[in-house]
């Protein structure tokens, strides 16, 4: 049997294409590693789900979706909204009804000879609604917020909605998708059963033939879960790498972020790794947006053809699309840039060889049974060797007596190249501040350096391995939690829809 979800076929940044073949084949590892719980529900809007399924699907109907496990207190509070904005966003649709079934597509592909070929189903996580007397369905797609679907997506999903469990009845098909965060609703396929088995032939059936015989590798997040990660041959081993050994804790994956969200609050940090909707009044402030919105623009800059290093001559329109700055930090902006210029790295790199912004390096440590993600700044190469530099924003005019514990990420870059995992031999921090502009060289293979990333390390992950709950630990940084609309330590700030977006 051939499983094959709508999933699948989502945004790159978050899936394998190898590790959905293997899923939808049935294919895993001959020697399997024990597969450790966490005692909490992972599945974000699991819990929503479930709750749908009481509500709306009758007592005799199918069985419910359940889990065994408790949602942390943020998730219960996350469910609850979401709830409300279901209800709101469906209000009005009172000409359909649940469906008795959570519709799968079935299909066996005739064959000439003996050799019996295998079944394919297609499913969707979604809701399943149909009119009275079955002649329209419609798919309702849950998400946090609204996003972009390939075409391959709305195929796919107007082909469950066509055929899932064939109903001769079926003349019309809707696929919507809602928010969770805000209760909005867009269309993404209405049309007749014709047009959807139409759009499916074009759009969905040469990406499920793509996924199956043509499989890439590609290490990311979906690793942590991914079964066939210990014999992966495109995920490199680093064992060790993040300074403790023990395999009796659930599979995770950490990155430096996790690492400053847990220190800052087990829970703050745990609903971040899940993916809530953040207070955009908080998460995307003037200063951290300025910050974030210099790194875009140097990312963009660097990853243009030309070998010529940033020119002090920053363009008044200079904030990338997507960014709103305040005039102050835009003119704050510009001189940040002005002093990068000093210290460009296209000035020293070499010029025939690659350099890369802000790529995705991906291991895993078995001794730990972690995933660990990290996205430098900044790869180039100099003299034939790759340098790693971190670009940091401040209003400081003091470089961190500890850099290595201010800034973890470049630990992690000692451990990397000092483990041989990446042929560098140098890590840098650029510090821009408004006055000017340090370069701090950190040498990956000094004994003292190495000593000093791997105790950090170990002391941002010991702590968060061992983590089981993931409470809340109140303090003054409440009033700038980006998550404590999720958090019942101090009343929630409830801010409008428009500002969770």
């Amino acid at each position: 049997m051939v499983d094959i979800r709508l999933g699948m076929f989502g945004p790159e940044r978050y899936r394998c294409p190898a590790s959905d073949a293997f899923k939808a084949q049935g294919m895993r590892p001959a020697q399997r590693a024990a597969w450790k719980p966490e005692a909490l529900e992972t599945f974000t809007n699991g819990p929503f789900m479930a709750a749908l399924d009481r509500l709306e699907l009758p007592a005799d109907g199918a069985e419910p979706r359940r889990s065994s496990k408790p949602a942390h207190e943020g998730v219960s509070r996350w469910t609850r909204h979401a709830l409300q904005m279901y209800e709101m966003a469906f209000a009005d649709s009172t000409e359909l009804q649940p469906a008795p079934l959570h519709w799968r597509y079935r299909h066996r592909a005739s064959r000439s000879d003996e050799v019996v070929s295998p079944e394919y189903r297609i499913s969707a996580w979604a809701r399943c609604f149909e009119s009275v007397d079955g002649r329209l369905r419609e798919l309702r797609l849950p998400v946090n917020r609204l996003r972009g679907r390939t075409d391959a997506e709305r195929a796919v999903a107007a082909l469950v909605a066509a055929e899932g469990d064939t109903d001769d009845r079926v003349e019309h098909v809707r696929v919507v998708q809602f928010a969770l965060t805000d209760g909005r609703v867009q269309e993404l396929f209405n049309g007749t059963r014709g047009e959807a088995l139409a759009l499916y032939r074009e759009k969905g059936a040469p990406a499920i033939r793509a996924l199956l015989d043509r499989p890439e590798y590609r290490p990311g997040s979906a690793c942590a879960s991914c079964r066939a990660a210990p014999v992966c041959p495109a995920l490199p081993r680093a064992p060790g790498l993040l300074g403790i050994a023990d395999r009796t804790r659930p599979r995770r994956s950490w990155s430096p972020t996790t690492g400053r969200g847990h220190s800052s609050c087990p829970a703050r940090g745990y609903l971040r790794g899940l993916r809530l909707p953040v207070d955009t009044s908080i998460e995307r402030g003037a200063a951290a947006e300025r910050g974030r919105a210099v790194h875009a623009f140097l990312s963009a800059r660097h990853a243009q053809g030309e070998r010529t290093p940033c020119a002090p001559d920053v363009p008044a329109d200079w904030v990338p699309d997507g960014y709103r700055l305040p005039p102050s930090e835009r003119l704050l902006g510009a001189r940040l840039l002005r002093h990068h210029a000093e210290v460009c790295p296209l000035g020293i790199a070499d010029s025939e060889s690659g350099r890369t912004p802000e790529p995705l390096l991906v291991f895993d440590d078995p001794a730990a049974d972690l995933l660990v993600l990290t996205e430098p700044d900044l790869l180039y190469r100099e003299r034939g060797s790759w340098v790693w530099r971190e670009t940091k924003t401040t209003r400081s005019r003091r470089m961190p007596r500890d850099v290595l514990t201010a800034y973890p990420q470049l630990a992690l870059a000692v451990r990397i190249i000092a483990m041989g995992m990446l042929a560098a031999d140098r890590v840098e921090l650029e510090l821009l501040r408004p006055d000017g502009v340090e370069l701090r060289y950190l040498d990956p293979f000094a004994p003292e350096t190495a000593a000093a990333a791997e105790a950090v390390l170990r002391d941002q992950v010991a702590g968060w391995h061992r983590e089981q709950l993931f409470e809340a630990v109140p303090s003054a940084e409440c009033n700038n939690c980006e998550m404590a609309r999720w958090c019942s330590s101090r009343p929630p700030r409830n801010p409008s829809p428009e500002a969770a977006r």
